[in-house]
């Protein structure tokens, strides 16, 4: 769904006749509205389970593109595509982002034995690209097709209202399926008296362990670096490809196709590159090709060769992705996940809130390539400072294989990272229920 409305929104809003300004500004009430989202949904999932918030906001998103099939109201298109958060991970990552995400990655997290995590997030990534190729294929034709087949409607629209009728019915079952999927709250740790420390306390910043806290001020640095870079261009891939090439809706979802289609092999293989070069590494190498690869992209001169490059750099994306989130749910404690993924990513929601206004503006006034070229160069910042934070604070597997009887003063012990296996071992014998399993989702 996701992908498909990466797709059809950005090239809709401007045939009704939005400028890049306005655009940006939507956007901008995307990531505000997401960020309030996101942050609720990690904060509440670890007090009141991953589950609920997997199916309330697929609808949210069905209820938005019934909005958009049915009025071209300002208001209610601003207000609904921050409902449904349109425009946010659009392109053909467009799969893979949302604001259920903490929920969804502290599920995962907690489903699967820690040597197994960089492969069932590998394999989340996977069935999101398939999806994708999906969304991003056949249906993203529904555009072109109609008005080709006669049905396109006195405005020639029919097309796109049919696309969003799809996203709704998509956005509708993927809350359906998640029904099946067993949940549970995760078990805090308690006291000497018996009472599950922090769990008096409403203030979210409070319940955060001492073990949690240094690795989330990094995390903030860095998150921080890269919502300005993705505000930049993340929400305007599809615009770019419109404005820049006149590709349409089909055209775009064939290179989106071709790329997820690539995608596939990509998210099976980052937990294979995670072993061989070690977790941290590979994400700063993913995120570093991410960078540099935006350069010829955006100066190709046509349309063919920017998606080339496109495809290459969004394999590395796929390749970052999923290891980044199977990084941080590795190194905090089981009973804090979801407030530190909602936490982590906020600063991301709120900076990428600021640039696309300031993209907008770029894209009308001055060229359609330096927004992408700003953005690259604060990604690529946000790599260095990945790498020179984390580089020696390895997840507990990798620590556990290079240190079997580790020394008392090890560097990461600095970020508070060495605590993590003790207390997660101490959560694991207390808690209690079934494990979640992840049936049909």
């Amino acid at each position: 769904m996701r992908a498909l409305a990466g797709i059809v929104t950005p090239i809709y809003l401007a045939l009704i006749g939005f400028s890049a300004l306005k655009l940006g500004w939507l956007f901008v009430a995307v990531a505000i509205t997401s960020a309030i989202f996101t942050s609720a949904v990690g904060l509440l999932s670890d007090r009141i389970g991953r589950k609920p918030f997997l199916i309330a906001l697929p609808l949210f998103a069905a209820i938005a593109a019934i909005v958009f099939a049915i009025t071209r109201s300002v208001p209610l298109l601003f207000a609904f595509a921050a409902l449904g958060s349109f425009g946010r991970g659009a392109g053909a990552g467009g799969g893979s982002i949302g604001p259920y995400q903490p929920a969804e990655q502290a599920l995962l997290a907690e489903a699967a034995p820690p040597r197994a995590r960089n492969d069932v997030f590998g394999r989340m990534a996977f069935a999101s690209s398939l999806g994708a190729v999906i969304g991003g294929g056949p249906l993203a034709t529904l555009p072109d097709l109609l008005p080709h087949l006669g049905m396109g409607g006195a405005d020639g629209m029919a097309g796109y209202r049919a696309a969003f009728i799809a996203m709704a019915g998509l956005a509708s079952i993927a809350a359906l399926l998640v029904i099946p999927i067993a949940d549970h709250r995760p078990a805090r740790p308690r006291d000497a008296s018996g009472a599950a420390r922090g769990a008096r306390s409403w203030n979210p910043l409070r319940r955060i362990s001492p073990v949690s806290w240094p690795i989330l001020l990094r995390l903030w640095v860095t998150n921080s670096i890269n919502g300005l870079a993705v505000g930049f261009f993340g929400p305007f891939i599809t615009y770019w490809f419109f404005r820049r090439y006149g590709a349409g809706a089909a055209l775009v979802g064939a290179l989106f196709t071709a790329v997820n289609l690539a995608a596939l092999a990509s998210n099976l293989y980052a937990p294979r590159l995670a072993e061989r070069l070690g977790l941290v590494r590979a994400i700063f190498w993913g995120r570093t090709l991410q960078a540099v690869l935006m350069i010829p992209m955006v100066l190709a001169p046509t349309f063919w060769l920017a998606g080339l490059f496109y495809l290459i750099r969004m394999q590395a994306q796929r390749i970052a992705l999923p290891l980044r989130q199977s990084y941080v749910m590795a190194v905090v404690p089981t009973h804090e996940r979801g407030t530190v993924a909602a936490f982590s990513n906020l600063p991301t929601q709120v900076t990428s809130a600021i640039t696309p206004g300031i993209a907008g503006y770029l894209f009308d006034t001055v060229s359609l390539e330096l927004p992408f070229e700003i953005g690259a160069a604060l990604q690529f910042l946000n790599a260095a400072l990945f790498y020179l934070f984390f580089h020696r604070a390895p997840p507990p597997e990798e620590r556990a294989a290079e240190h079997p009887s580790p020394p008392a003063a090890l560097d990461e012990a600095a970020l508070g990272v060495a605590a993590v296996d003790a207390d997660t071992d101490t959560e694991a014998e207390a808690e209690t229920g079934p494990q979640p399993t992840l049936g049909a989702r």
